[in-house]
């Protein structure tokens, strides 16, 4: 005959994985021995041990069954035209015109490249 099946519970979350350095998939094992839970996390990515515990079950809070009300329903704000921008009559700035190409031409040409002298020594004259 076969021992029976240990209680386990598997659930998966995402949480930081410090050995991945990343967020991860976290597997959580909940065994249930007796009155003790063994609770085992592990990453799913690289399959180490995050945190392996022993201890009491929690116990979760009995909750009242009260019946279920329906909620009310909010009533929808009426609909409300969209306000549009008023039309500019003649407003507009003219658009940027482009210089003309006669301007181009009575541009002087760039000058030669000479070295300007950054040591220039500055004289007076003594009376």
């Amino acid at each position: 005959m076969t021992a029976p099946g240990v209680n386990v519970t598997v659930t998966t979350e995402v949480g930081y994985c410090p050995f991945c350095q990343r967020t991860r998939n976290l597997r959580r094992e909940e065994r249930h021995l007796g009155g003790l839970v063994r609770m085992i996390v592990t990453c799913e990515s690289c399959n180490r041990t995050l945190s392996n515990t022993m201890g009491v079950p929690a116990v979760k809070p009995v909750e009242e069954e009260t019946p279920a009300e329906p909620a009310p329903v909010p009533e929808a704000p009426p609909e409300a035209k969209p306000v549009r921008a008023p039309v500019a009559t003649k407003t507009r700035k003219a658009a940027a015109k482009k210089p003309a190409a006669s301007s181009a031409k009575t541009k002087k040409p760039a000058t030669s490249t000479k070295k300007a002298t950054t040591t220039k020594k500055t004289t007076t004259k003594k009376k």
